[in-house]
This record gives C-alpha cells, structure tokens and sequence, in this order.
C-alpha cells in the first residue's frame, strides 16, 4: 500500500511540474512584449503570437538579433502611420533574412496603436521593417480590393505618447525615401520583456 502511495504521489508531482512548464510555455506564447527605447522616448509592445504566430516568431527573432538597435523610424506621417526598422540614420538599408508569409486574415484591425508588418505590393514580402498606426487605418485591412490587407500582430501598450511625438516631427525627402524625419528618431534600443 505504501509503495502504491509513493507511486501516485510520484505520478502527481510529475503532472504539476508538467503544467508548471507547459503553462509557462503558454503564458511565454501569449504574454510576450517587447520594451522600445528611443531617442525622443520609450514605448512597449504586446505581440498576439495566437492570432498571428510567423509574424511574431519573425520580429522575436529579430530581436533577439538586435537587428532593430540602431535603426530609425525612416517614414512619418501624421495622420497614417510611422516605420521603422529597416535603415540605419545614414539612411542605409539593413540586411534582412527571407520574407514570411502574410497572416494578414486574422481578424486584428490596423487601429491607432496597432503594429503591423510593412511590405512592397507583393503580399507576402514583408521581413523586418513595422509600422504602428496612428490612426484608425480600415484601408489597410484585409480584405483589401487587392484581395490582401497587413498584418497586425501586436498593440502598444505604454508609451503611445512618444509615438504621437514621433508623428509630430517635421519630415523632408532624402534620396528616393520621403516622409523622412528631419531629425533622425533612433531606436536605441528593442528588447523582450515579461
């Protein structure tokens, strides 16, 4: 009898550290956040790895790359959006791993606060550059007429006064990119946060 109780006690303690791991893992899953830090001020992202999970397993990665560190917003306009995440303040562009698929249908909405993947006419184009809505953008969702809208993969949750001052800067045309901040906006820094 005792070593039938020691069995089950056994058996049980496995299961709890079963689910303490796995509902980690599921809390990591869905809880993730990424903590901006900018040269006119901070900001923090939750992502929705269930509604759009290549999308954010693509800019986890990216991050753990430290590719967005240095980078700028390179696109600002007031009453759209701003980007980031593709070229350095000398206006180079970074090098990017393979584009990923679009998960554009995944009922998340391009509304003010909103992040999304940016990407040439081609749907399934986007590698590491992001904007965030400024504004509610139904434009941009999908269905579009083209039959593709963006995906949004994530929401700022602190911070969107420093994305409203970042829309505010006057902008000019530099080479072949327009809407450019006078003033390079710098992403110091882009890192995980729980």
């Amino acid at each position: 009898m005792a070593s039938y109780k020691r069995q089950v006690l056994r058996a049980l303690a496995f299961v709890a550290m079963a689910c303490s791991v796995w509902g980690g893992a599921a809390q990591e899953l869905t809880q993730r956040k990424v903590a901006f830090q900018t040269t006119v001020g901070n900001f923090t992202v939750e992502l929705y790895p269930d509604k759009a999970p290549k999308t954010v397993e693509n800019f986890v990665q990216y991050i753990k790359d430290k590719h967005y560190d240095g980078t700028i917003f390179h696109r600002v306009i007031p009453n759209f959006m701003v980007q980031g995440g593709g070229f350095t303040p000398s206006l180079q562009q970074k090098a990017t791993r393979k584009p990923i698929p679009l998960e554009a249908n995944n009922q998340l909405r391009n509304e003010r606060g909103t992040i999304a993947m940016a990407r040439t006419a081609d749907p399934h184009s986007a590698t590491a550059q992001f904007f965030i809505n400024v504004v509610d953008n139904p434009n941009l969702n999908a269905p579009r007429p083209d039959g593709y809208g963006y995906t949004v993969f994530g929401r700022v949750t602190q911070g969107m006064d420093t994305i409203d001052k970042i829309r505010s800067m006057p902008t000019t045309t530099s080479g072949f990119l327009q809407d450019v901040p006078q003033t390079p906006i710098i992403i110091n820094s882009a890192t995980l946060a729980h």
